[in-house]
């Protein structure tokens, strides 16, 4: 098929980087935002027309949208956008109720339509990096993951860390493990606001695997740090390191083969990574979804599971 004609929903800061991206890829079809005035002056900077959500649900050349909103619209706008045919992407998380986000992966499933959470970081290069390191074999059985981001500030009155910044951790671990949790808890902490500023969210899988994510927005430092612990090493990726060295592979080993523990551990050693744009990948997956009729790395049914998890506790 040619390239799908898609409309952007939202003109935040991340809708426009979403209008930018998509504009850059020769998709971008239309615009829309509470503010007309906004979305028109959007439209016209990208050569796209500036039309009500109607419109666009209305406009059978239209093939898909990007809904980047508050996240308490997500359901409802994606709901509508599949009823009336379009393929979907919804940022992240896809919405705030486990019941809501289970009623649009049945709903794509059913009209046979896409549905896409915007879970950005599985598209990034170093992850993907990593992904080929585990297939490869290089860590071993990967046994934990174990995944930090912290930093100060961006404080929200309605949503906690968690729903926040936690989704990207999560759709990580999902993608590494292959699916759900069999057992999840969760602790949240409040310091500054009547919000959760920070918290910790462990994971039991199947086979013993487990996975501990730890957010906080109220932290000293900065740390964007993800570990996959396997039987013969551990791969990290520190999303502040420079891009040569963001991945790395330490290799170690513990075993008992008497009475007392032995231990063993080698020098890390730098995977190199190329650069690149995450956003232009997962919006060009997206596309290539459509046209294929694939189902995307991060499907409605991940979206879900991360809804679920967040909603412990």
């Amino acid at each position: 098929m040619t390239s799908p004609r898609i409309a952007a929903f939202g003109c935040g800061y991340w809708g426009r980087n979403h209008i930018r991206t998509l504009a850059g890829l020769g998709v971008l079809a239309a615009v829309t935002d509470k503010h007309a005035d906004v979305a028109g002056a959007m439209a016209v900077e990208h050569g796209a027309m500036a039309m009500t959500p109607e419109a666009i649900f209305a406009d059978q050349s239209i093939d898909a949208v990007v809904l980047a909103l508050p996240a308490s619209a997500h359901a409802a706008m994606a709901m509508r956008a599949l009823d009336a045919g379009k393929h979907v992407l919804v940022e992240k998380p896809i919405s705030l109720a486990p019941e809501d986000a289970d009623a649009m992966v049945a709903k794509a499933r059913g009209v046979g339509r896409i549905l896409m959470a915007g879970h950005i970081l599985r598209y990034h290069n170093t992850f993907k990096a990593l992904i080929t390191e585990i297939d490869g074999g290089r860590a071993g059985d990967i046994v934990h993951i174990q995944s930090h981001r912290l930093a100060f500030g961006k404080f929200h009155a309605t949503f906690d860390a968690l729903w926040d910044l936690a989704p990207h951790d999560l759709s990580l671990v999902l993608s590494v493990f292959g699916g759900e949790p069999t057992d999840v808890s969760v602790v949240r902490h409040a310091f500054a606001s009547d919000q959760a500023d920070s918290g910790h969210i462990h994971m039991r899988f199947d086979g013993g695997r487990s996975a501990d994510v730890h957010v906080s927005r109220h932290s000293a430092y900065n740390e964007r740090r993800f570990v996959a612990k396997g039987t013969k090493g551990s791969l990290i990726w520190d999303d502040w390191a420079d891009w040569p060295e963001k991945l790395t592979f330490v290799p170690h080993s513990a075993s008992k083969p008497g009475e007392k523990w032995q231990f063993e551990r080698g020098e890390p050693h730098a995977i190199a990574t190329e650069p690149g744009m995450a956003l232009t990948d997962e919006l060009q997956h997206f596309i290539d979804c459509i046209a294929n009729g694939a189902q995307p790395l991060t499907d409605g049914a991940q979206g879900a599971a991360v809804v679920r998890i967040l909603s412990t506790g």
